[in-house]
C-alpha cells in the first residue's frame, strides 16, 4: 500500500515538471490557437458595390437615419445626428433631381475599390450630382468605423450637399396622395417600364421588317448565309440596342433614384440575356448551315460532331451568363466557380470512359479512318460502316448483325478499310497439266497476256508467267490490277476476265490441271491372271499395277 502511495507521488512530481522548449513548441503546433471570427459590417459598406446596394436600399424605405450612417459625417451628439439625417434626405433629393450613379457592374466590388481610375486609393467615384447646373461627382472614402474598413459618401461631397441646401431648399415634400412603390412613385416605375417597351417594341419592329425584305428579296433565303444570319442576330440585336438607349434616355428623365437606379441595376441581366440570346441564335444558325452541307456530302459522322460542339457552345454560354447574373446580382462566385472546377474534375475521373469515348470520336472524325458505308475490317469484325456516333461506330456484319465498337477503343485499333482502294488485285493462278508439250503452255501464257492486254480497265504493269511447277501442273501466275474502285464493278470485271482466260483455253485444246494422286496396287489386289510369257520358275514376280486416278476438283 505504502507502496503504491510512493509510485502516485512519484507520478504527480514528474507530471508537474515544467516542460522542455521543445516539447513546449511541440505542444504549441498540435494545439492551434482558434482563428478569430471576422463579423462582417452590418450595413454591408466593405465595397464600393454594396455601400451603393445598401444606401439605395435605406433610401427606398425611406430610412433616413440608416441612410445617415453611409455619409462620412459625425454623429456622436443629437445635433450631429440629425444634421446628418438632413443631409441624407438632401442627397436623396440631388440624386431624384438630376442626379445619377454609375451601372452597379461597373462599381467595384472589391474593399479596395478600382486601382486604376486616377483617384487616390482611398477614394472611388460612383456617380455625380447635378448643383446649380454644375456636375459635382459623387466620392466615396475609405475609412475606419469601429473595427471595420467601410466606404462611406466622403465629407466633400458632403459639404457641396450642404452648400447647394443653404442657397436652395433641395427637400421636397412627398405627396401624401401619391402612391408609393418600392420606395418610388408608382408613375416612375411606369415611366421607366413604358420607355423600355417602346423602345424594344419599336426595334423589334424594324428588325421584324427588314427580315422581311430580305427574305423577299432573296431567292433561296433558307440556304443564304446572310439572310440567317440576320434573322438570327436582329431580335437580340434589337434588345440590345434597346438597353443601350434606355440607359441614356433614363438618366434624362425627372423620375426617382431609386426606381432609376434598380431598373438600370436589372437592365444588366437584359443586357447579358440579350448577348446570350444572340449567341445561342448564332450558334443554331451556324450549326444548322454546317450540318445541311455536311448532310448533302454525305458526311454522317461530321453531323455528329457539329451536334457535340453545339450543345457545348450553348452549355458554356449559359454557365458564363449565370455566373454574369449572380455577379449583378452581388453574389460572390468565386467560390462557387472552384467548387465547379472541383466537381468538374470528380466528374470526369468518374466518366473516364465517356471521355475517352469523346476524345476518340474526335479522332476518328479527324483523322476518317472510316466513313458511313465503308466497308472494313476492325480487328475480327468484318462488315458495313452504319453509323459513327459520338460515343460508339456500329458496323453490320455479313450476317446481318450489328456490332457496336466504343470510338476510343476504335481509334486505337487497327482499321483495314476496302471501300478506300483504289484499285482491285487480280491474280489467279492457271494450272496446266504436267503432261501439256511446250508449245502449247507457251501458247496458253500467250494467251492469258492477252486477255488482260484487251482489258481496257486493267492497270499497266500487268504479267502472266510461268511462275513454278510441282508434282501436279505448271502453274502461270498472273499478276495484276483491276483500275477502278467500285467493288460491283471490280466483280464484273474479274468474272469477265476468268471466262475469257476459259474460253480461249478451251478453243485451243489446253485443259486445266486437276489433282492427281498415283495408286500402286499388287496382282493379288487386282484378282489378274499370270500371262503365258511370265516370269520363268524360279523368278520372283513383283505382281505391281501403276494406276493415275485423277482427282476431283476440290469443292468450293
Amino acid at each position: 500500500m505504502r507502496a503504491s502511495f510512493s509510485f502516485l507521488f512519484l507520478l504527480l512530481i514528474a507530471l508537474a515538471a515544467p516542460l522542455s522548449p521543445t516539447a513546449f513548441a511541440a505542444g504549441q503546433a498540435e494545439e492551434a490557437a482558434p482563428a478569430e471570427e471576422v463579423i462582417p459590417d452590418a450595413l454591408k459598406r466593405e465595397t464600393p458595390r454594396s455601400m451603393v446596394s445598401g444606401l439605395i436600399s435605406a433610401l427606398a424605405e425611406p430610412d433616413y437615419d440608416r441612410a445617415a450612417q453611409y455619409l462620412d459625417t459625425p454623429a456622436t451628439s443629437n445635433r450631429q445626428r440629425t444634421n446628418a439625417i438632413t443631409q441624407a434626405r438632401n442627397f436623396h433629393a440631388l440624386l431624384d433631381n438630376g442626379g445619377s450613379l454609375s451601372p452597379f457592374v461597373q462599381l467595384s466590388n472589391d474593399a479596395i475599390g478600382k486601382i486604376d481610375d486616377d483617384l487616390p486609393a482611398e477614394q472611388e467615384n460612383v456617380g455625380v450630382l447635378t448643383i446649380q447646373d454644375r456636375k459635382v461627382p459623387i466620392l466615396l472614402v475609405r475609412g475606419q468605423d469601429g473595427d471595420h474598413q467601410v466606404w462611406r459618401v466622403s465629407r466633400e461631397t458632403i459639404d457641396q450637399v450642404a452648400q447647394a441646401a443653404r442657397q436652395e431648399p433641395v427637400v421636397q415634400e412627398p405627396d401624401k396622395n401619391e402612391f408609393v412603390v418600392a420606395g418610388a412613385p408608382l408613375k416612375d416605375w411606369a415611366m421607366l417600364v413604358g420607355l423600355g417597351v417602346l423602345l424594344f417594341g419599336g426595334l423589334w419592329t424594324v428588325a421584324a421588317l427588314i427580315v422581311a425584305a430580305m427574305r423577299k428579296l432573296v431567292a433561296d433565303s433558307e440556304a443564304n448565309g446572310l439572310v440567317r444570319f440576320m434573322e438570327a442576330a436582329l431580335p437580340p440585336a434589337s434588345l440590345l440596342i434597346a438597353v443601350g438607349l434606355f440607359y441614356n434616355w433614363a438618366e434624362e428623365l425627372p423620375v426617382s433614384i431609386v426606381a432609376r437606379t434598380t431598373l438600370l441595376r436589372y437592365t444588366d441581366i437584359v443586357s447579358v440575356i440579350a448577348l446570350v440570346w444572340f449567341g445561342l441564335r448564332l450558334i443554331d444558325a451556324v450549326a444548322e448551315l454546317a450540318t445541311a452541307r455536311m448532310q448533302r456530302s454525305q458526311r454522317r459522322q461530321v453531323v455528329a460532331v457539329i451536334t457535340l460542339a453545339r450543345r457545348a457552345a450553348k452549355i458554356l454560354l449559359l454557365a458564363f451568363s449565370g455566373i454574369a447574373i449572380l455577379g449583378t446580382f452581388g453574389i460572390d462566385v468565386t467560390t462557387g466557380i472552384a467548387a465547379l472546377g472541383i466537381g468538374g474534375i470528380a466528374l470526369a475521373l468518374g466518366a473516364q470512359k465517356t471521355v475517352e469515348n469523346l476524345v476518340g470520336s474526335v479522332t476518328v472524325i479527324a483523322d476518317k479512318p472510316l466513313q458511313v458505308g465503308d466497308f472494313v475490317k476492325v480487328g475480327d469484325v468484318v462488315g458495313t460502316v452504319e453509323d459513327v456516333g459520338i460515343r460508339s461506330t456500329r458496323i453490320r456484319t455479313g450476317e446481318r448483325t450489328v456490332v457496336t465498337i466504343p470510338n476510343g477503343d476504335l481509334s486505337a485499333r487497327q482499321i483495314e478499310n476496302f471501300a478506300a482502294r483504289d484499285r482491285f488485285l487480280f491474280n489467279p493462278t492457271i494450272a496446266v497439266p504436267l503432261g501439256t508439250p511446250s508449245a502449247k503452255l507457251k501458247e496458253a501464257i500467250t494467251i492469258v497476256q492477252q486477255v488482260l492486254t484487251e482489258e481496257k480497265n486493267m492497270a499497266e504493269g500487268h504479267r502472266a508467267r510461268l511462275g513454278s511447277i510441282n508434282d501436279r501442273a505448271f502453274n502461270i501466275d498472273v499478276w495484276s490490277y483491276i483500275n477502278v474502285g467500285e467493288f460491283d464493278t471490280q466483280v464484273i470485271i474479274r468474272e469477265t476476265l476468268l471466262l475469257k482466260i476459259h474460253e480461249r483455253l478451251e478453243a485451243a485444246g489446253i485443259s486445266f490441271a486437276f489433282p492427281t494422286q498415283k495408286i500402286v496396287l499388287s496382282r493379288e489386289q487386282t484378282g489378274a491372271r499370270e500371262q503365258p510369257d511370265g516370269p520363268g520358275e524360279g523368278e520372283e514376280d513383283a505382281g505391281l499395277v501403276t494406276l493415275d486416278k485423277t482427282m476431283p476438283p476440290p469443292r468450293a
